[in-house]
């Protein structure tokens, strides 16, 4: 079992059922996937650039990336509806604990000049969304075989009902909000 499930189960759960005056186990909020994203825009250009972040990708998930597609067409940028221009993952049950490990205690470390991330960063239902600027904070990634430093964004789908909720999960697994 993942460490961080471990925790969740032994530690998080009767927390949040205390704090939230939770009378049945089934309403504590859970985290049901996380799902990463890399959007592309040289892959309009170049498919090589689109190659590589998702073999990137795979590479920090553990799990094969899939490509995304324009869903239309925007003049301005050179996109036509159906041309590739990123790549995700979706993360669930093991993976997902594992991942969520590796990012909260080895990875945002990583991040120069690190204070926190966003505690603002919820969409009002409990779900959690981080940007990061470069992809090189991962220890899968091998610094002299990349040729361009990306960004992705990470987002952790929860069953919390508010914002305040996920918030609560998230920061008794360990997610290192800045101060407000």
């Amino acid at each position: 079992m993942a460490r961080l499930k471990e925790i969740y189960l032994k530690e998080v759960v009767p927390q949040l059922k205390e704090q939230f005056a939770y009378t049945n186990i089934h309403q504590v909020p859970k985290i049901v996937k996380v799902v990463l994203n890399m959007g592309v825009g040289e892959a309009i250009q170049n498919i090589k650039v689109l190659e590589a972040a998702g073999n990137e990708l795979t590479l920090i998930a553990g799990q094969k990336a899939l490509t995304n597609r324009a869903k239309s067409s925007i003049a301005a940028f050179k996109l036509r509806a159906g041309m590739p221009i990123g790549t995700s993952v979706t993360l669930r049950s093991e993976k997902m604990w594992f991942f969520l490990d590796k990012l909260i205690n080895i990875a945002l470390s990583r991040v120069r000049d690190f204070r926190g991330v966003s505690p603002k960063a919820f969409d009002g239902r409990g779900n959690y969304t981080l940007g990061i600027k470069e992809h090189i904070i991962f220890p899968e990634i091998d610094y002299d075989k990349i040729d361009k430093i990306k960004g992705m964004n990470i987002t952790i789908v929860t069953t919390a009902n508010t914002d305040e909720e996920g918030r609560s999960l998230l920061k008794l697994l360990g997610m290192p909000f800045r101060a407000q």
